[in-house]
């Protein structure tokens, strides 16, 4: 008698501390028709990005990153097209003002970090290496 009572409190307690209310649960997160094609956007500019590092280390060849890098194109014109469709103003976003150290003396490329070697070309970022 004494257990069924212990495990009737037990199971009564873990209801009470689990229960989920309406109330406790945040807002729902209003999306725009714009979110999932901003987040497509940045998925294929990711993926261009991977892939052109890929060919650059020499993992694909030609061929392959001709056929990937065409692929990966089409599928931005369709997000971007689907964006203009939806009224996306045609102002770029402002970029990030560029820091001299950050920006490689050799290939241009230019990072959020200060680093020691480009991650693009691989040489040192110092201007007279």
């Amino acid at each position: 008698m004494i257990i069924a009572l212990a495990a009737l409190i037990v199971i009564g307690v873990l209801f009470f501390t689990l229960r989920i209310k309406d109330k406790d649960l945040p807002p729902a997160e209003s999306e725009t028709p714009m979110k999932p094609l901003e987040d497509a956007k940045a998925r294929v500019y990711e993926g261009l990005r991977d892939l052109q590092f890929e060919y650059r280390v020499g993992k694909l060849s030609d061929e392959d990153y001709q056929a990937s890098k065409a692929e990966l194109q089409k599928e931005l014109a369709r997000v971007l097209q689907q964006m203009d469709a939806l009224g996306a103003s045609s102002a770029p976003a402002p970029a990030a003002p560029k820091m001299k150290g950050n920006v490689c003396p050799h290939c241009g490329a230019s990072f959020k970090e200060k680093l020691k070697f480009c991650g693009q070309c691989g040489k040192s970022m110092e201007a007279g290496a």
